[in-house]
């Protein structure tokens, strides 16, 4: 059984609408990747989560802290949302820095996985920020600093290739997605999946930790009802996180 936090996947959305001379707001809030969490607690596992609008307050500051967390995921939030908490942005006071603890949790024998989304490696308009991160050079691709959002609305297949723990029983072509960041899979990393000509899946080990990375949704938007309802879904993901924790080949 492997422990997974889970930071992010939340959001408000504000909404104004118009009507002919007249408008009105609405506000919700929305948990995603549900389907995510359900999947890996099906298979056994144990699953935390923190909201993107906590992670500020809620996550944890120090590699210590993180201690009993095996296998860390991060998606859909940016790099500013653990370096800029509010005692720095709005009392400019010292304060651990949060991406230097991830960096310290994989370093020490952690496994943590970025999974893409418009506030994930570069991100919508460059703004997820990590290839300007302390986390730029822990995973097992390089992230530019530009907006990186590959946009494929017709849909585009994965495709995963053999010979790994976390691509067995998964071999071939997987339901559609709809879009992905585009990164470059470092030399020492070992690409397992990919759309097109991009890398899509991606593993491998930073110092005594093993590091993975996603390059497209857990959820929608990128991850439309066929690929969340696909057989191979839960496999993916209970397959990936044993692996991030230690179990089986190295990377």
């Amino acid at each position: 059984m492997v422990s997974v936090l889970l930071a992010g996947e939340t959001w408000m959305t504000h909404s104004v609408h118009h009507k002919g001379f007249d408008t009105f707001v609405t506000s919700e809030y929305v948990t995603a990747g549900v389907e995510f969490c359900d999947a890996l607690r099906d298979a056994g596992h144990t699953v935390a989560r923190v909201a993107a609008h906590e992670v500020g307050t809620e996550f944890p500051g120090t590699a210590e802290e993180l201690g009993d967390v095996d296998v860390l995921v991060l998606s859909d939030v940016g790099a500013n949302t653990f370096l800029l908490g509010p005692g720095t942005f709005n009392r400019s006071e010292l304060a651990p820095n949060k991406l230097l603890a991830i960096r310290e949790f994989v370093a020490r024998g952690g496994g943590l996985l970025m999974v893409g989304g418009y506030m994930s490696f570069s991100g919508i308009e460059g703004k997820a920020r990590y290839g300007r991160s302390p986390l730029a050079d822990v995973f097992p691709v390089e992230i530019g600093t530009g907006d990186d959002r590959v946009e494929r609305p017709e849909g585009v297949a994965p495709v995963c290739r053999p010979g790994h723990s976390v691509s067995a029983g998964l071999e071939g072509v997987w339901p559609p997605l709809l879009g992905w960041n585009k990164v470059r899979a470092r030399s020492e990393g070992r690409v397992l999946a990919s759309c097109g000509d991009d890398p899509l899946l991606v593993v491998g080990a930073f110092e005594a930790g093993r590091v993975a990375a996603f390059a497209s949704d857990l959820a929608p938007h990128w991850a439309p009802p066929g690929f969340l309802d696909w057989e191979g879904y839960p496999r993916l993901w209970d397959q990936l996180v044993t692996w991030l924790a230690g179990t089986g080949e190295p990377a």
